[in-house]
């Protein structure tokens, strides 16, 4: 049986009708709230065949689970992780530009979460991750992905150097951020096929992680801190790579040396 999660909020009920309003199972609402916004998503609701159960504010307090609900629960189903399979044959036949995501051993929910809702928007292909010692789509990373955990196809793989391996061969570069690095992500070409690996919390990437990347790159940090949360550096490298691929046009297809 497939996994269920409990989305509140307009905004989030909003996301989910967006993106998978297959997905939603059953709704709650309070009725009696006069609220425009409200009554367009109970329409959209009825208009698939969900007709919102009447409920008092305890009521939703108990099925939003401490989530800000706005007089909105709603149940679907939890989006569903892909294997290593989906993952060689999407690597058969890419996109003109690839653009993946890695994940070494990335645990906090919030930290995936966010890097699932940037990675959206930044027009990511798929972001692939460990099956060990990495944290799943919960209802707490859903949350906080606003939608993209519906959208994101998410590859969870054994090995993740063998994943890493499968990517050169289909010709994208490998780029590990690592605070230690001379390359800074300024003075990297990442207009290239391209799969940004981030570290995990604190400990950055694993040794064999980090020898199966093709080049390292850093962000420069000006102030006594010497490293960003994982989330945020993981936005800051990625419209990195978008503002680059803007500036081509993202037509740039071929295979070359990054500067």
């Amino acid at each position: 049986m497939k996994a269920r999660r409990r989305v509140a909020g307009l905004h989030a009920v909003e996301a989910v009708l967006e993106h998978s309003p297959d997905k939603v199972l059953a709704a709650w609402a309070d009725t009696g709230r006069t609220d425009g916004r409200l009554a367009r998503l109970l329409d959209r609701l009825n208009a698939l065949g969900i007709k919102a159960q009447a409920a008092q504010k305890n009521r939703l307090d108990s099925l939003a689970e401490g989530q800000i609900h706005q007089g909105l629960v709603v149940e679907v189903l939890m989006p569903e992780e892909l294997g290593e399979n989906a993952l060689r044959t999407v690597l058969e036949a890419p996109a003109a530009v690839p653009f993946f995501l890695v994940l070494d051993h990335i645990q906090d929910p919030h930290n995936f979460g966010a890097c699932l809702r940037t990675a959206d928007a930044a027009g990511i292909q798929g972001v692939i991750l460990t099956k060990d010692q990495s944290v799943g789509i919960t209802p707490v990373v859903a949350k906080v992905a606003s939608g993209a955990a519906e959208t994101m196809p998410v590859y969870r793989v054994t090995n993740l150097a063998r994943a890493l391996a499968w990517l050169k061969e289909a010709g994208i570069w490998v780029v590990g951020a690592a605070g230690e690095a001379q390359r800074t992500v300024y003075e990297a070409d990442l207009t290239v096929p391209l799969a940004l690996v981030m570290g995990a919390e604190g400990k950055g990437m694993r040794r064999l992680t980090r020898e199966s990347c093709d080049f390292l790159v850093s962000i420069p940090m000006a102030g006594p801190v010497e490293s960003l949360n994982v989330s945020v550096a993981t936005g800051v490298l990625l419209y990195e790579a978008v503002r680059q691929r803007i500036k081509v046009g993202r037509g740039h297809s071929s295979v070359t040396s990054p500067g």
